[in-house]
């Protein structure tokens, strides 16, 4: 897996393999943001600070509105009760007391926050996706969900009441995390750039997650679980011919 740009430089990935199989065309801010990535990354503000590329020249704020990738989000609020569904066949495996299989738990300084992936940074997880199959089929729908790089994921997270997610970087500008709530107690906030939001059930929430940015469930073991189900999905002005050269470069596995 890559972990910074510069590793792609250095190997000069993106300037002899690329160029074998397409376009130079269109290709001037990747070329920019490989060149200058050290120093973009060391110069950014503290508010937003993507931990392995920053791709310049990109519009920028914490939330997007919906209409940003409008076909997406409509698709998946319109499947809104199948995801819910699946997620509530997954998450009665909970009941036993212990992990179940195929969920991750990750480290958080207060409660606790599960994760199933069916996506995780470009690559599939069968096993996962199997016990799922509507919501992973979903995933083949979307126009802009970043589904062959590293910077993909597509996953259900589930955040105990009492957890906190501590502030955070995502690793890069070029994505928009969506995500559809499932089951929405008050009390449960997302923080990004220092602006609050809360999650709605069947509804899409679109942020820029390069943005400092945190995740509280206050409420009352009475209150459940907070779930969301996330996706990655394309900034809107990060154009096709790029996403093709981004895809190639920070393909899975590379």
């Amino acid at each position: 897996m890559v972990t910074c740009a510069g590793e792609v430089a250095d190997g000069k990935v993106f300037q002899l393999e690329y160029a074998k199989r397409y376009s130079w065309s269109g290709m001037g801010r990747i070329h920019k943001g490989i060149r200058e990535q050290g120093r973009y990354l060391n110069s950014r503000p503290s508010i937003q600070k993507p931990e392995v590329f920053f791709l310049p020249d990109l519009p920028t704020a914490p939330y997007f509105f919906r209409e940003a990738q409008k076909h997406d989000v409509e698709l998946l609020e319109h499947n809104f009760q199948t995801v819910l569904a699946e997620f509530k066949t997954l998450y009665k495996a909970f009941s036993n007391c212990s992990l179940p299989q195929g969920w991750k738990m990750n480290s958080t300084p207060r409660g606790e926050w599960f994760t199933f992936y069916l996506v995780n940074q470009g690559t599939v997880i069968p096993s996962n996706c199997r016990k799922c199959p509507r919501t992973y089929r979903l995933l083949g729908s979307l126009r802009t969900f970043v589904g062959n790089n590293v910077f993909g994921n597509a996953c259900i997270s589930v955040l105990s009441p009492g957890t906190v997610i501590t502030e955070h970087y995502g690793p890069t500008n070029i994505r928009i995390r969506c995500h559809l709530g499932l089951k929405t107690p008050s009390n449960c906030e997302l923080v990004v750039g220092g602006e609050p939001q809360c999650w709605a059930e069947g509804r899409c929430l679109l942020f820029d997650d390069s943005f400092l940015h945190a995740a509280f469930h206050e409420g009352s073991a009475d209150d459940g679980p907070r779930a969301i189900f996330m996706v990655d999905l394309w900034h809107p002005n990060v154009a096709a011919a790029e996403r093709q050269a981004l895809d190639f470069i920070f393909a899975p596995g590379r």
